[in-house]
Protein backbone atom coordinates (compact mmCIF):
# COMPACT_ATOMS: atom_id res chain seq x y z
CA UNK A 1 0.00 0.00 0.00
CA UNK A 2 3.07 2.19 0.82
CA UNK A 3 3.68 2.21 -3.16
CA UNK A 4 0.02 3.10 -4.25
CA UNK A 5 -0.06 5.97 -1.93
CA UNK A 6 3.39 7.27 -3.29
CA UNK A 7 2.42 7.13 -6.41
CA UNK A 8 -1.32 8.81 -5.58
CA UNK A 9 0.69 11.61 -4.25
CA UNK A 10 2.87 12.51 -6.72
CA UNK A 11 0.07 12.24 -9.03
CA UNK A 12 -1.59 14.43 -6.75
CA UNK A 13 1.13 17.55 -7.11
CA UNK A 14 0.97 16.72 -11.20
CA UNK A 15 -2.90 16.73 -11.47
CA UNK A 16 -2.61 20.04 -9.16
CA UNK A 17 -0.84 21.76 -11.88
CA UNK A 18 -3.25 20.12 -14.73
CA UNK A 19 -6.55 21.66 -13.05
CA UNK A 20 -5.06 24.80 -12.15
CA UNK A 21 -4.02 25.85 -15.09
CA UNK A 22 -6.99 24.63 -17.22
CA UNK A 23 -8.72 26.92 -15.11
CA UNK A 24 -5.98 29.89 -15.18
CA UNK A 25 -6.05 29.58 -18.91
CA UNK A 26 -9.88 30.15 -19.43
CA UNK A 27 -9.86 33.26 -17.11
CA UNK A 28 -6.73 34.29 -18.30
CA UNK A 29 -7.85 34.28 -21.98
CA UNK A 30 -10.94 36.41 -20.74
CA UNK A 31 -9.08 38.52 -18.76
CA UNK A 32 -7.30 39.13 -22.47
CA UNK A 33 -10.77 39.91 -24.20
CA UNK A 34 -11.07 36.43 -25.92
CA UNK A 35 -14.02 35.20 -27.32
CA UNK A 36 -16.06 32.04 -26.02
CA UNK A 37 -14.79 30.36 -29.02
CA UNK A 38 -11.01 31.32 -28.48
CA UNK A 39 -11.87 29.74 -24.84
CA UNK A 40 -12.92 26.71 -26.26
CA UNK A 41 -10.42 26.44 -28.78
CA UNK A 42 -7.99 26.75 -25.83
CA UNK A 43 -9.19 24.07 -24.27
CA UNK A 44 -9.67 21.57 -26.84
CA UNK A 45 -5.89 22.27 -27.51
CA UNK A 46 -5.15 20.37 -24.08
CA UNK A 47 -6.79 17.18 -26.11
CA UNK A 48 -5.40 18.13 -29.66
CA UNK A 49 -2.14 16.21 -29.59
CA UNK A 50 -3.18 13.31 -26.61
CA UNK A 51 -6.21 12.58 -29.23
CA UNK A 52 -3.58 11.87 -31.76
CA UNK A 53 -0.69 9.81 -29.71
CA UNK A 54 -2.86 8.41 -26.21
CA UNK A 55 -2.79 5.24 -27.90
CA UNK A 56 0.61 5.08 -29.01
CA UNK A 57 1.80 6.18 -25.28
CA UNK A 58 -0.29 3.37 -24.33
CA UNK A 59 1.67 0.88 -26.45
CA UNK A 60 5.27 2.61 -25.25
CA UNK A 61 4.42 2.20 -21.58
CA UNK A 62 2.92 -1.34 -21.86
CA UNK A 63 6.39 -2.44 -24.06
CA UNK A 64 8.80 -0.39 -22.00
CA UNK A 65 7.08 0.41 -18.68
CA UNK A 66 6.24 3.79 -17.42
CA UNK A 67 9.11 5.68 -15.24
CA UNK A 68 10.05 7.13 -18.23
CA UNK A 69 6.89 8.62 -19.62
CA UNK A 70 6.24 9.25 -16.19
CA UNK A 71 9.51 11.62 -15.79
CA UNK A 72 9.44 13.17 -19.20
CA UNK A 73 5.63 14.00 -18.84
CA UNK A 74 6.29 15.97 -15.04
CA UNK A 75 9.67 17.58 -16.76
CA UNK A 76 7.39 19.23 -19.57
CA UNK A 77 4.25 19.93 -17.07
CA UNK A 78 6.51 21.79 -14.90
CA UNK A 79 8.13 23.70 -18.09
CA UNK A 80 4.71 24.54 -19.92
CA UNK A 81 2.73 25.48 -16.92
CA UNK A 82 5.61 27.79 -16.83
CA UNK A 83 5.20 29.24 -20.38
CA UNK A 84 2.95 32.32 -19.72
CA UNK A 85 4.51 33.74 -16.62
CA UNK A 86 7.54 34.45 -19.11
CA UNK A 87 5.45 35.44 -22.02
CA UNK A 88 2.11 36.71 -20.53
CA UNK A 89 0.00 36.74 -24.34
CA UNK A 90 -2.79 34.83 -25.88
CA UNK A 91 -0.53 33.39 -28.11
CA UNK A 92 1.90 32.06 -24.95
CA UNK A 93 -1.50 30.31 -24.18
CA UNK A 94 -1.93 28.69 -27.26
CA UNK A 95 1.26 27.26 -26.69
CA UNK A 96 1.33 26.77 -23.23
CA UNK A 97 -2.37 24.80 -23.49
CA UNK A 98 -1.35 22.17 -26.24
CA UNK A 99 1.94 21.24 -24.34
CA UNK A 100 0.18 21.21 -20.80
CA UNK A 101 -2.04 18.84 -22.15
CA UNK A 102 0.22 16.60 -24.22
CA UNK A 103 2.42 16.59 -21.23
CA UNK A 104 -0.32 15.64 -18.72
CA UNK A 105 -1.40 12.65 -21.18
CA UNK A 106 1.97 11.34 -20.78
CA UNK A 107 2.24 10.97 -17.38
CA UNK A 108 -1.47 9.97 -17.10
CA UNK A 109 -1.33 7.22 -19.28
CA UNK A 110 1.43 5.68 -18.34
CA UNK A 111 -0.05 6.28 -14.61
CA UNK A 112 -2.80 4.79 -14.83
CA UNK A 113 -1.20 1.60 -16.27
CA UNK A 114 1.07 1.10 -13.83
CA UNK A 115 -1.37 1.43 -11.02
CA UNK A 116 -3.51 -1.44 -12.69
CA UNK A 117 -0.20 -3.42 -11.78
CA UNK A 118 0.00 -2.96 -8.18
CA UNK A 119 -1.11 -6.04 -6.13
CA UNK A 120 -3.75 -8.64 -7.33
CA UNK A 121 -5.89 -8.10 -10.32
CA UNK A 122 -8.97 -8.14 -7.43
CA UNK A 123 -7.32 -5.21 -6.02
CA UNK A 124 -7.97 -2.75 -9.11
CA UNK A 125 -11.44 -1.79 -8.03
CA UNK A 126 -10.11 -0.14 -4.35
CA UNK A 127 -6.91 1.26 -6.12
CA UNK A 128 -8.13 2.79 -8.91
CA UNK A 129 -10.59 4.36 -6.63
CA UNK A 130 -7.58 5.43 -4.52
CA UNK A 131 -6.45 6.92 -7.41
CA UNK A 132 -9.69 8.75 -8.40
CA UNK A 133 -9.72 9.91 -4.68
CA UNK A 134 -6.35 11.63 -4.81
CA UNK A 135 -7.38 12.98 -8.15
CA UNK A 136 -10.67 14.18 -6.31
CA UNK A 137 -8.11 16.55 -4.24
CA UNK A 138 -6.36 17.52 -6.84
CA UNK A 139 -8.90 18.60 -8.80
CA UNK A 140 -10.50 20.98 -5.90
CA UNK A 141 -6.66 22.16 -4.64
CA UNK A 142 -6.18 23.21 -8.40
CA UNK A 143 -9.21 25.63 -9.29
CA UNK A 144 -8.50 26.97 -5.87
CA UNK A 145 -5.05 27.64 -6.42
CA UNK A 146 -5.75 29.16 -10.08
CA UNK A 147 -8.69 31.09 -8.33
CA UNK A 148 -7.55 32.44 -5.22
CA UNK A 149 -3.77 33.15 -6.84
CA UNK A 150 -5.27 35.34 -9.64
CA UNK A 151 -7.05 37.19 -7.25
CA UNK A 152 -4.01 37.95 -5.14
CA UNK A 153 -1.01 37.95 -7.40
CA UNK A 154 -2.36 38.42 -10.84
CA UNK A 155 -2.96 36.04 -13.49
CA UNK A 156 0.98 35.39 -14.52
CA UNK A 157 2.08 34.83 -11.45
CA UNK A 158 -0.32 32.06 -10.80
CA UNK A 159 1.32 30.18 -13.76
CA UNK A 160 4.30 29.98 -11.78
CA UNK A 161 3.03 28.71 -8.96
CA UNK A 162 1.34 26.13 -10.74
CA UNK A 163 4.74 25.40 -12.62
CA UNK A 164 6.27 24.60 -9.31
CA UNK A 165 3.67 21.63 -8.44
CA UNK A 166 5.47 19.05 -10.56
CA UNK A 167 8.96 19.68 -9.36
CA UNK A 168 8.93 17.52 -6.46
CA UNK A 169 6.94 14.43 -9.18
CA UNK A 170 10.54 15.20 -11.62
CA UNK A 171 12.83 14.85 -8.30
CA UNK A 172 11.27 11.65 -7.22
CA UNK A 173 10.63 9.84 -10.84
CA UNK A 174 14.35 10.95 -11.91
CA UNK A 175 16.01 10.16 -8.99
CA UNK A 176 14.42 6.74 -8.56
CA UNK A 177 12.81 6.89 -5.24
CA UNK A 178 10.11 4.76 -6.20
CA UNK A 179 9.51 1.26 -7.02
CA UNK A 180 7.61 0.33 -9.65
CA UNK A 181 5.90 -3.03 -9.38
CA UNK A 182 6.64 -5.84 -11.92
CA UNK A 183 4.05 -5.88 -14.84
CA UNK A 184 2.39 -9.02 -15.35
CA UNK A 185 -0.07 -10.34 -18.21
CA UNK A 186 -2.93 -13.23 -18.38
CA UNK A 187 -3.05 -15.00 -21.05
CA UNK A 188 -1.16 -15.08 -24.22
CA UNK A 189 1.16 -11.80 -25.29
CA UNK A 190 0.20 -9.89 -28.29
CA UNK A 191 0.87 -10.59 -31.83
CA UNK A 192 2.76 -8.15 -34.07
CA UNK A 193 0.77 -5.67 -36.51
CA UNK A 194 -1.89 -4.88 -33.35
CA UNK A 195 -4.39 -1.84 -34.42
CA UNK A 196 -6.45 -0.14 -32.71
CA UNK A 197 -9.32 -0.91 -34.53
CA UNK A 198 -8.66 -4.27 -32.78
CA UNK A 199 -9.51 -2.51 -29.60
CA UNK A 200 -12.48 -0.55 -31.06
CA UNK A 201 -14.12 -4.25 -32.45
CA UNK A 202 -14.27 -5.33 -29.27
CA UNK A 203 -17.25 -6.39 -27.95
CA UNK A 204 -16.45 -6.15 -24.46
CA UNK A 205 -14.12 -2.62 -24.89
CA UNK A 206 -16.32 -1.03 -27.37
CA UNK A 207 -19.39 -0.09 -25.24
CA UNK A 208 -16.80 1.21 -22.31
CA UNK A 209 -14.98 3.48 -24.69
CA UNK A 210 -18.50 5.10 -25.73
CA UNK A 211 -19.69 5.26 -22.32
CA UNK A 212 -16.22 6.97 -20.81
CA UNK A 213 -16.42 9.37 -24.00
CA UNK A 214 -19.67 10.63 -22.85
CA UNK A 215 -18.72 10.96 -19.69
CA UNK A 216 -15.41 13.12 -20.33
CA UNK A 217 -17.12 15.18 -22.27
CA UNK A 218 -19.66 16.13 -19.88
CA UNK A 219 -16.59 17.11 -17.42
CA UNK A 220 -14.68 18.78 -19.76
CA UNK A 221 -18.04 21.08 -20.89
CA UNK A 222 -18.55 21.39 -16.88
CA UNK A 223 -14.51 22.86 -16.49
CA UNK A 224 -15.11 24.94 -20.09
CA UNK A 225 -18.31 26.44 -19.18
CA UNK A 226 -18.37 27.83 -15.66
CA UNK A 227 -15.10 30.41 -16.22
CA UNK A 228 -17.14 31.74 -19.17
CA UNK A 229 -20.65 31.31 -17.45
CA UNK A 230 -18.95 32.88 -14.18
CA UNK A 231 -17.05 35.50 -16.03
CA UNK A 232 -20.78 36.62 -17.57
CA UNK A 233 -22.66 36.62 -14.67
CA UNK A 234 -20.19 38.72 -12.95
CA UNK A 235 -18.49 36.52 -10.43
CA UNK A 236 -15.03 36.85 -9.21
CA UNK A 237 -11.82 34.13 -9.90
CA UNK A 238 -11.86 32.99 -6.51
CA UNK A 239 -15.64 32.06 -6.09
CA UNK A 240 -15.30 30.34 -9.33
CA UNK A 241 -12.68 28.44 -8.14
CA UNK A 242 -15.20 28.01 -5.18
CA UNK A 243 -17.76 26.20 -7.69
CA UNK A 244 -15.03 24.13 -9.45
CA UNK A 245 -14.01 23.31 -6.05
CA UNK A 246 -17.50 21.87 -5.09
CA UNK A 247 -17.57 20.12 -8.08
CA UNK A 248 -14.28 18.52 -7.18
CA UNK A 249 -15.49 17.89 -3.20
CA UNK A 250 -18.27 15.99 -4.44
CA UNK A 251 -16.23 13.71 -6.61
CA UNK A 252 -13.58 12.88 -2.81
CA UNK A 253 -17.23 11.89 -1.09
CA UNK A 254 -18.46 10.08 -4.17
CA UNK A 255 -15.29 7.99 -4.52
CA UNK A 256 -14.93 7.44 -0.83
CA UNK A 257 -18.15 5.81 -0.64
CA UNK A 258 -17.74 3.75 -3.95
CA UNK A 259 -15.96 0.65 -2.11
CA UNK A 260 -19.35 0.20 -0.20
CA UNK A 261 -21.84 1.28 -3.40
CA UNK A 262 -19.81 -1.34 -5.75
CA UNK A 263 -20.37 -4.08 -3.07
CA UNK A 264 -24.19 -3.17 -4.35
CA UNK A 265 -24.81 -2.29 -7.45
CA UNK A 266 -23.39 -3.06 -10.63
CA UNK A 267 -20.74 -0.76 -12.63
CA UNK A 268 -22.77 -0.19 -15.48
CA UNK A 269 -25.62 0.62 -13.06
CA UNK A 270 -23.12 3.13 -11.55
CA UNK A 271 -22.44 4.36 -15.02
CA UNK A 272 -26.03 4.81 -16.05
CA UNK A 273 -26.85 7.14 -13.56
CA UNK A 274 -23.58 8.94 -13.97
CA UNK A 275 -24.81 10.18 -17.62
CA UNK A 276 -28.84 10.10 -16.02
CA UNK A 277 -27.10 13.17 -13.17
CA UNK A 278 -25.14 14.77 -16.02
CA UNK A 279 -27.86 15.50 -18.67
CA UNK A 280 -29.85 17.03 -15.43
CA UNK A 281 -27.79 19.16 -13.70
CA UNK A 282 -26.61 20.85 -17.41
CA UNK A 283 -30.06 21.72 -17.77
CA UNK A 284 -30.29 23.72 -14.69
CA UNK A 285 -27.20 25.76 -14.80
CA UNK A 286 -28.73 28.22 -17.08
CA UNK A 287 -30.96 29.27 -15.32
CA UNK A 288 -29.25 29.83 -12.06
CA UNK A 289 -27.18 33.19 -10.88
CA UNK A 290 -26.03 32.97 -7.25
CA UNK A 291 -22.53 31.25 -6.26
CA UNK A 292 -24.37 29.48 -3.55
CA UNK A 293 -27.08 27.73 -5.97
CA UNK A 294 -23.92 26.69 -8.91
CA UNK A 295 -22.10 25.11 -6.13
CA UNK A 296 -24.92 23.12 -5.13
CA UNK A 297 -25.18 22.01 -8.30
CA UNK A 298 -22.01 21.75 -9.15
CA UNK A 299 -21.59 19.35 -6.19
CA UNK A 300 -24.35 17.07 -7.15
CA UNK A 301 -22.92 16.93 -10.77
CA UNK A 302 -19.85 16.07 -8.72
CA UNK A 303 -21.71 12.99 -7.04
CA UNK A 304 -22.64 12.02 -10.55
CA UNK A 305 -19.65 11.95 -12.46
CA UNK A 306 -17.21 11.03 -9.86
CA UNK A 307 -18.34 7.87 -9.59
CA UNK A 308 -17.45 7.40 -13.03
CA UNK A 309 -13.42 6.96 -13.63
CA UNK A 310 -13.24 4.17 -11.10
CA UNK A 311 -15.58 2.18 -12.74
CA UNK A 312 -14.65 2.38 -16.44
CA UNK A 313 -10.65 2.19 -15.70
CA UNK A 314 -11.42 -1.06 -13.61
CA UNK A 315 -13.92 -2.23 -16.37
CA UNK A 316 -11.38 -1.55 -19.24
CA UNK A 317 -8.42 -3.62 -17.33
CA UNK A 318 -10.25 -6.53 -17.07
CA UNK A 319 -11.55 -6.26 -20.57
CA UNK A 320 -8.68 -5.69 -22.50
CA UNK A 321 -6.77 -8.07 -23.88
CA UNK A 322 -3.40 -9.65 -22.93
CA UNK A 323 -0.57 -7.10 -22.65
CA UNK A 324 -3.02 -4.40 -24.27
CA UNK A 325 -4.04 -2.51 -20.90
CA UNK A 326 -2.20 0.62 -21.43
CA UNK A 327 -3.29 1.28 -24.77
CA UNK A 328 -6.60 0.73 -24.31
Amino acid sequence: MRTLYLFIFIALLNHTAFAGTRVAVSLYAIHLNATPFTVGVLMALYALLPMLFAVTMGRLSDRFGSRAPMTIGSVTLAASAFIPYLWPTLGALYVASTLIGSSFMMYHVAYQNVIGYIGKPEDRPMNFSMVALGFSISGFTGPMIAGFGIDVLGHATTFAVLAAFPLLPVLVLGLKALRFPPRHTHGTPPEAGRSVMDLLRHRGLRPIFVASSLLASAWDMFTFAIPIYGSRIGLSASTIGLILGSFSMATFVIRGLLPAISRRLAAWTLLTVSLATASGTFLLFPVLERAAFLMALAFTLGLGLGMSQPMVMSLLHNAAPPGRAGEA
